[in-house]
């Protein structure tokens, strides 16, 4: 069995946005927003919810029968750490040759790479 390189799945990653855009969240409410593109069991979409509760990634609390899902930690947080074990599992711990992979390998529009020369004077800065 392949070990995944990262902590989250693509289901995980996928109801992990979904929450963070609601703020708040039901299974209902994902499940009602994953069927826009795909089907998926209800029991599944509960199940990935309890599996990022326990990873850590949401919270919840109830309201009568209903769990309410909320993130526990800010998108932000989360991608720097997903990000980190990336770098430091596939690039040895070099951000420098994650950023030359993507530059290289990446089809970037001339605005994108605008766009990386400004964040790169920003913290010349």
């Amino acid at each position: 069995m392949k070990k995944s390189l990262t902590p989250l799945g693509e289901t995980e990653m996928e109801i992990l946005h979904h929450v963070w855009e609601l703020g708040d969240a039901t299974g209902k409410n994902v499940h009602e927003r994953i069927l826009k593109n795909r089907p998926l069991a209800y029991t599944t979409i509960n199940t990935v919810l309890k599996n990022l509760v326990t990873k850590g990634y949401l919270r919840y609390r109830k309201e009568g029968v209903t769990y309410v899902y909320s993130a526990a930690s800010e998108p932000g947080e989360v991608r720097f750490n997903l990000i980190n074990d990336l770098v430091t599992k596939v690039f040895k711990g070099s951000p420098t040759d994650l950023i030359q992979t993507l530059v290289e390998k990446e089809d970037l529009t001339p605005d994108q790479l605008s766009e990386i020369k400004q964040l790169i004077e920003k913290l010349e800065d």
